[in-house]
Order: structure tokens, then sequence, then C-alpha cells
């Protein structure tokens, strides 16, 4: 299908596919982004499986910690799967189109797991908060029935959160082209291709989506500057170093995926560029999940042991 030029609002209805041109449309530019990203997607996709089977195997991981891991896991896995694959395609393939289905596919389940990581990132602050404030009580508070809720109240809000967003972008009409400056059907790019008033979408956007990353990015910085708090009260500057060490990757991690987002959907529609803000995307849903495996899991001894065992046995 041909990229279609901005049309009369009668014939909004003719738009039934829309094409990614991917954060390039130089054809030496695709082939080493072809080369970088399956490099990245291999590596989120090996590193989150791996973590999921060492947590199956290890008895010594089934505690809520690593159950959450798990969840983590299985959302990073989806996340990045949810766009890097079309993009891939399109980068040795000349045909970017993408159906009306398929573009709002894409952006249910990229919004969803994207919702979904925001909240099991507070989840998992809270569980360290607990374990580390109130180790005594760490049995009762983070019982297997209270994990077994907040993972699914997590991954039932941010499906929730995604049907709101996909539910009212459905019903919009499209009459400014087909042509998408970005490499998957993002919720801001496709606001400036609608000739519908977009006001009632951008409001859900702030409210609903707001409401789960607010949420959960404040949670994580109160159960952070308790965890903070209690670090401080550790005698030992070597015992103080290494807790301070993990707490700044997990912080640095927790800043660039939040602060990415709020700044991609929690502003002014009119203040967003496909050209320039399209690599937003590349960090809090592809770079960060391919990073998280090593940051939460691979560099603690427990993760560590498991696998070595699990190397020994075969």
């Amino acid at each position: 299908m041909e990229p279609l030029e901005p049309m009369g609002r009668e014939n909004d209805t003719s738009v039934t596919e829309f094409i990614l041109l991917g954060l390039s449309s130089n054809p030496a530019e695709q082939l080493v982004l072809f080369g970088v990203f399956t490099a990245i997607y291999l590596v989120a996709l090996m590193g989150n499986m791996l973590i999921l089977l060492l947590v199956s195997l290890d008895s010594r991981l089934h505690t809520p910690m690593y159950f959450f891991l798990g969840n983590l896991s299985v959302v990073d896995i989806g996340y990045t799967s949810s766009t890097v694959p079309k993009m891939l395609a399109n980068y040795l393939s000349r045909d970017k189109s993408i159906s009306w289905a398929g573009c709002l596919s894409q952006m249910f389940f990229f919004i969803s797991f994207g919702g979904i990581e925001c909240l099991i990132l507070g989840v998992m602050a809270y569980d360290r908060y607990v374990a580390i404030c109130h180790p005594l009580h760490y049995g009762t508070f983070m019982s297997r029935r209270v994990c077994a809720l907040l993972a699914a109240a997590a991954w039932a809000m941010g499906l929730t959160n995604s049907a709101v967003h996909l539910s009212l972008m459905s019903i919009l009409s499209f009459c400014r082209g087909n042509i998408l400056h970005h490499f998957f059907c993002d919720i801001p790019p496709l606001f400036q291709l609608s000739c519908s008033d977009t006001r009632a979408n951008q409001a859900a956007t702030i409210v609903v989506g707001g409401a789960i990353v607010f949420c959960s990015l404040l949670g994580t910085l109160v159960s952070y500057v308790y965890i903070t708090l209690a670090v401080l009260r550790i005698r030992t500057r070597e015992g103080r170093l290494k807790a301070f060490s993990t707490c700044a990757s997990h912080l640095t991690v927790v800043s660039l995926y939040f602060g990415t987002i709020l700044f991609t959907y929690l502003r002014p529609n009119s203040t967003y560029s496909q050209e320039q803000d399209r690599a937003l995307p590349v960090l809090y849903g592809i770079i960060i999940p391919m990073l998280n495996p090593i940051i939460y899991s691979l560099r603690n001894k427990n993760v560590k042991g498991a696998l070595q065992k699990a190397l020994a046995r075969s």
C-alpha cells in the first residue's frame, strides 16, 4: 500500500494500515540497526529466560524477591517482543506496513507490559523495604498469598490501563496520512495522525496512565528513602558501600525508566515530535528490559550460585 497523503474528512475510513518508517530511512543505517537490535533482543531474551529457568529449578530462589523477578522477566520478554520482531522485519523488507488491527494489537501489548513493569518495579521496591526495614515481620508481610495478590493486581491494572487506551484509540478517525516516523504504533504519533478530537484520549493517558506511573514511582522512591536510612545505620563502611552499590544500580534503572515514560506520555501532544522523540522508547522498551536481568539478578550471589549449580549438574 502506498503512503496516503493528507485527505479530507469524508475519506477518513480509507486508512486501513500504517507505514512504519523506523529509526532511519537510510538502507546502510538500517542494516547496522538490524544487527544492533538483533543482538540486544537476543541478550534480553536469553537473560530473562535464564532468570525464569533458574527461579523455577532452584528451591533456594523460591522466595518473594525472586517470584517478582520472575514476573519481571516474563514482562520484559513480552515488552521487547511486542515491538522488536516487527522492527527487525521492516529493516529487511521494502514493505513496512502494518494493518490497523496489527497496529492496535502492538500498541495494546506494549502499553500493557509497560504498565505492568512500572507496577512490578514498585512492588519489588516494597519487598526490599520490608526485607531490610522489617525483617522480623517479612514472612507475614510478604506471604505467598500477599505476593500472589500483588502480582495479580499489577497484571490486572496494567492490562486494564492498556484496554482503556485501546478502546479510545479504536474509535478515532485518521485523515492526516498513514506514515508513522516511528518503529512501532505508539500513542503520541497516532494522535498526531488523527483528525478526531483526542482530548478524551489525552486525558485518559494523563489520568489513568499517569496514576499507574506516579503511584509506582512514588512507592519506589519512598521505599528507597527508608532503605537508605536503614543502610546509613549499618556500622561497617564495607556493608554500607555494598548496600549503596545495589541501591544505586536499582535507582538508576528506575529513574531512567520512569523518567523517559513520563517525558513521552505525560506532556501535551503538541510538544511531541516523531522524528526527535522516537528514540525514547528504545531506552525504556528495549534497553532497560535487556539490562534488568543483569542489574536485578545476575549480580546477585544467590542467582550466581543457582547458575553454577545448574551448570555443575549438566
